[in-house]
């Protein structure tokens, strides 16, 4: 695998990004950790997260901090992930502390494990000693990924908001 670098979104990303998001959106795939990408028309428009997102959430609103995953060989974004603190009642339950999606045609390459990896170091730097990643019972490459990283299975939950395939939402912790 590739070496990856974990960097704040910025213009010299516009296209990568956008072009993130019709890949996604071709696959028909979730757009986890990505703050909202599937929704903006434009790369100005999504990297505004706080005012967006805020204006979308209001009091559920929770501040995150959105990183890009460039492979650094070629400078490509093969994936992103965010960093949510601290939940709220709502993330609580069924999301988690991080987010995060890999381009699908840069999967099964070992990146979410990597990015996971680059990103707990970040959250300990906020003041973290654990954090809360969720998944679909069904997604069995985020499972794999998570409990990679030390992730330990606290339970599984009824999806009662409808974020999973299966119905049932898987909740670890890993400590950091």
């Amino acid at each position: 695998m590739c070496k990856l670098l974990l960097v704040r979104p910025s213009k010299q990303y516009a296209e990568q990004v956008m072009l993130y998001k019709e890949e996604m959106l071709q696959n028909r795939d979730s757009f986890d950790g990505c703050a909202g990408l599937e929704e903006v028309q434009s790369f100005e428009e999504w990297i505004d997260f706080e005012t967006r997102l805020q204006a979308k959430y209001k009091d559920e609103y929770v501040p995150s901090k959105v990183f890009l995953a460039v492979r650094e060989k070629d400078n490509s974004v093969v994936g992103i992930i965010d960093f949510r603190h601290p939940l709220s009642d709502f993330l609580f339950r069924f999301g988690g502390n991080i987010g995060y999606s890999v381009r699908p045609s840069e999967r099964r390459k070992g990146y979410a494990s990597e990015m996971l990896r680059l990103i707990l170091p970040i959250c300990r730097n906020f003041g973290e000693n654990k954090v809360l990643l969720t998944c679909d019972k069904k997604n069995v490459a985020s499972q794999k990924t998570i409990i990679k990283n030390g992730g330990v299975l606290e339970k599984e939950i009824a999806d009662t908001v409808g974020l999973s395939d299966s119905g049932i939402i898987q909740r670890y912790w890993i400590s950091i």
